[in-house]
Formats: structure tokens, sequence, C-alpha cells
């Protein structure tokens, strides 16, 4: 098989796993969940092996789900037969045909099916640590490998974290289905913020050395329309975080270099951004202005709208200061205050975001001791040097610190 073959293989496995797991299950049950990553598994197995020999097939999707149809249907009819103790008889082709159909990957399935399964991910009965790990696995079709490195874990720690929230599923008997109306708007609030986090991680990634993994803002992305399409979750809400995350995924080119260097907001040309994004980006937030509910996806996709206007006016920061100043009452993090303090460093000048800055004292963040080498620049260089030392040893990635390696020099 050609190099370009085995890429084709692993992009189809990113794009069509989950959406087979979650049809298999829907159809099966959830207590086989394993079963049907392992029959999806052995069918790219399959794949890899079948093509090496033969080429591609003129529509390797359609190719994957007819196998991934038979093997399931195999397994199933064996294990049934084998726990009632008969002797298997060849199946007639009509009683396969009928039993096939039934394992149905029409879109409208993949989607609904797919929908389902983000909600089984946020019940509230698995580990919230364990659901983003499960959202990477049965709804992005992530690797342990991949999702060991995103929790900084080993392939075992993760395994083990799986086959618990695995375990809880069968124990509790959920089953593949939307919430009722009297459960829905709390368990979309569990499943944006399962979103949100994945998004988070990709735009500012703390593994691979990377500060930008696009793969899981994608996700992200993809995962949002899924709840974007269905009129029960087509809430403000939901467009809000939609908004936010196409501004955002906006920046993607601009942020950085062809030699993988991060580029900073300030430093960002914005002929480089996306401007079909932002547009996209603008309807959402419109759509977000239903209602009476403001959320803090409402407060961040405004505050990100106000970056992607390509000014960087004082009016501009007051508006951005007083937005933070509304999301730190509804939802108080040390990451919004410290972002807060950068508005309140360009709308008011340094001298009154240094005051604001000393009483936050988060001596763990690197990030707090480079914003205080940015409001010492100029005033008091050797603060300056010494706070941007000490976000230096505190930073996480080599990206990390070759930023601030960089305004050290200047």
């Amino acid at each position: 098989m050609m190099d370009n073959d085995t890429g084709i293989i692993a992009n189809l496995f990113r794009e069509e796993f989950s959406k087979m797991v979650a049809v298999i299950s829907k159809r099966y049950g959830l207590q086989h969940i394993e079963t049907a990553e392992d029959l999806v598994s052995e069918t790219f197995a399959t794949a890899a092996e079948s093509w090496k020999e033969g080429g591609l097939p003129p529509n390797p999707t359609a190719w994957l789900y007819t196998v991934a149809k038979q093997k399931t249907i195999h397994y199933f009819r064996r294990n049934r037969i084998l726990a009632d103790k008969v002797i298997p008889q060849w199946e007639s082709k009509l009683e396969m045909a009928e039993e096939m159909a039934e394992v149905n990957f029409s879109t409208q399935q993949i989607k609904d099916s797919q929908l389902q399964m983000l909600f089984v991910v946020c019940n509230p009965a698995i580990a919230s640590e364990a659901q983003i790990g499960l959202a990477l696995r049965i709804l992005c079709g992530f690797s342990i490998e991949e999702i060991a490195e995103a929790f900084f874990t080993n392939k075992e720690t993760i395994n083990k974290r799986l086959f618990r929230a695995r375990e809880r599923l069968r124990a509790e008997k959920i089953k593949m289905e939307f919430p009722p109306n009297s459960e829905i708007n709390t368990r979309l609030d569990n499943a944006l913020h399962i979103i949100y986090l994945l998004f988070n991680e990709g735009y500012y990634s703390k593994t691979k050395n990377q500060i930008l993994r696009e793969e899981l803002c994608h996700e992200a992305l993809r995962l949002g329309v899924l709840l974007i399409e269905n009129e029960s979750t087509n809430t403000p809400k939901t467009n809000a975080l939609m908004a936010l995350m196409c501004f955002h995924a906006s920046r993607f080119s601009a942020r950085q270099t062809s030699e993988e260097d991060f580029v900073l907001y300030e430093q960002q040309h914005a002929c480089n951004w996306d401007k079909s994004l932002i547009r996209q980006g603008m309807y959402f937030l419109g759509r977000s202005a239903a209602g009476n509910e403001i959320t803090s996806y409402h407060l961040e996709a405004k505050i990100a709208s106000c970056h992607c206007t390509g000014t960087d006016t004082r009016e501009k920061w007051e508006e951005v200061l007083q937005l933070y100043n509304q999301l730190l009452l509804i939802n108080y993090s040390p990451a919004v205050a410290l972002n807060r303090t950068y508005a309140l460093y360009k709308a008011d000048g340094r001298e009154t975001a240094l005051k604001e800055a000393k009483k936050l004292k988060l001596v763990n963040s690197h990030f707090y001791f480079a914003l205080l080498g940015e409001l010492y620049k100029g005033v008091g260089d050797k603060k300056a040097i010494e706070n941007l030392r000490r976000a230096f040893s505190l930073a996480k990635t080599e990206t990390e610190r070759k930023i601030i390696l960089k305004r050290m020099q200047t």
C-alpha cells in the first residue's frame, strides 16, 4: 500500500470510527459498546490488508460500512447461538439481508446515533474525568495513545478509566436515547461543557509541545454542529458556543507560521484571518441573542468577536474590559481574572493594571508572571526580567518557553 493510501485509511478512521460505533451501539445496546469499538477496529484492519492487495475500492466509506455490517451481524448471531447452546445452522440470504438492514448507516441514523452518544458520554453517572476521555474515544475516534498524551498519563491509566466508564454504563443500564424534557437543559449544559473543554485543549494545547491542535478544535466544531442541527438542542447558548469556536478558529492560520512558531495576537495580520468563519461566527452570535439567558459562552463569544475586528483601539479594549467584568460575576476563574487584567492594561494603562495584577497572586501560573513581565516593561525592567524568568521556569511546554524567551530578549 502506498503511503498516500495509508493516510487515507487514517483519515477515514478519524471520520468514520465514531459514526460506526454509535450506530452499532444504538442497534445492540450500550452494554456492547466495547464490542462495537472492537468490530469497527477489525473492519479497518481488514481494510488495510485488503486494500494493500487490491487497491482502494471506488467508494471506501461504503466498503467500510458493508464490512462493518457483516462483521457485526456474524458476531451477534454467533454469540446468540452459542449462548442458546444451539448447533448453528447457516442463515438464509433473506435472514441475513433483513438483519443487515437493521444496522443502518444512513446519514440521518448516523447523526441521531452520534447525538444520542454525546448525551450518553455526558451522563452524570460517568465521572467527569472520564467524560472527556470517553468523548475523545467514542465521539472523535482518538487512539488510546492520543488520549493518554492529552491527559499527561499512560495508556494503562486511560484504559482503566475507560473500562470503568463503560462498566458504569452497563451497571446503570443507560440507554442511547435523547434525554427527557425535564433533563434536557442540564444534560445540554454537560454536553456544551465537554465540547468547550475539547476545543480549549486544541486551541491552547498542553501536549505534543505544540500550542495549536486543529484536529481537536475541528472535532469540537463537528459536535457543536450536531447540536445545532437538532431542534431540541439548537438553543441560544449552543449558538453562543458555536460563535465562540468560529471566531477562534478564524485565526488558526494566523496563529502559527510555516516554521510552526506561535504568533501572538498582537503580532497577527488580520489579512490571514478566515473571513468566512468570522461571518459564520457573527451569524451564530446573532442567533444566540434570542431569549433572556446570558451565559459565559455569550460573553466569551462577544469578547472573541471584538478581537476579530482587526482594530486595536482603546474603545475596543474598554468594551472587552466591561465584558470581562460581567464574565467574572457569572463564572469567576483565575484565567478570566488574568485576562481581565490584560484588558485593563490595554484600556487604562500599566499602572492601573499593575495594582490589580498584584492582588491576584497566581504564584503557580506562568501566564501570571508573563503578564507581570509585560506590565513592568519600561517602568521596572529588572522586575520585568525577574518575572519573565519565573514564567519561563513554570512553563509546561517548549513552545511556551520559546515565546517567553523572545519576550525576555526584546
